[in-house]
């Protein structure tokens, strides 16, 4: 079996795809590797708001997956863009305080911010957070969702991720947030820009059918599904979407590519 014709380039996620609760799944580094020596250029594109790029990029280090800096895509990296690219300055932003480092050119502003940023808190949510975010965009401040991940598999099972918080705030402000992670087309775009190759020549791989493979082949790539992290059987069986492959793992990814 192999993915014809062969991909010009390939967007890797992270958490579920490459490792699972801060372990690396068995073969995820060899795989990687083969990938690079054959010449494939890679992009590891994540939708977590709980790491920042350079924590992302040392985390990958530290359980063997070879990655550099400049290769790694995340949420944070988006949306910092996209407020600069829109003239704002001033931010609130609800993600864990760890990963600030990514907007260090933004005013950090809770009380008149021109935009609320929001993110993953997990369990340091709170009514305070979500009223404070509600108040501000009734006042003005653009919504901006980081990623509308609906869950995602935690050490003790599936979690809430920051998607039904981002979709509470929509509801009460009636307003529609703007999404910068995956399967934003812009988040995509970039990533691909990177590569200097056009999207309809790139895979994404990752465990994600909604955000990772749907959110590329809408704008005309490929998706492949794995059957590990956040994968359900009843999610594949019962969605239109259809994959250009379904692995059991990372570690299948080499045979099918090369």
């Amino acid at each position: 079996m192999a993915l014809t014709p062969p991909p010009e380039g390939v967007f890797l996620d992270l958490d579920g795809t490459l490792y699972e609760a801060d372990q690396a799944i068995p073969g995820a580094a060899a795989a990687v590797d083969a990938l690079r020596q054959s010449g494939l250029p890679l992009r590891f594109i994540t939708n977590t708001s709980r790491l920042s790029r350079r924590a992302v990029f040392e985390g990958l280090n530290e359980l063997g997956v070879q990655a550099k800096l400049d290769e790694v895509y995340t949420t944070g990296v988006a949306a910092a863009s996209w407020l600069r690219g829109h003239g704002i300055e001033r931010v609130s932003l609800l993600i864990p305080e760890s990963t600030f480092e990514d907007f260090t050119d933004l005013v950090m502003d809770d009380n008149g911010p021109q935009a609320v940023v929001v993110g993953d808190l997990g369990t340091a949510w709170t009514f305070g957070h979500l009223n404070r975010a509600f108040r501000a965009v009734l006042n003005g401040a653009q919504l901006v969702a980081m990623h509308r991940n609906r869950y995602w598999r935690t050490s003790d099972g599936l979690t809430l991720d920051a998607g039904p918080f981002v979709t509470a705030l929509e509801y009460a402000a009636g307003v529609a947030a703007t999404t910068v992670g995956k399967p934003s087309p812009q988040f995509f775009q970039i990533a691909a820009d990177s590569l200097g190759v056009p999207v309809s020549d790139v895979v994404m791989v990752g465990d994600d059918l909604e955000n990772d493979v749907d959110g590329i082949q809408r704008i005309g790539g490929r998706g492949i599904l794995v059957r590990t992290g956040k994968f359900r059987h009843a999610d594949l069986d019962s969605s239109p979407v259809q994959p250009a492959a379904v692995l059991d793992s990372i570690c299948d990814l080499p045979d099918l590519m090369l």
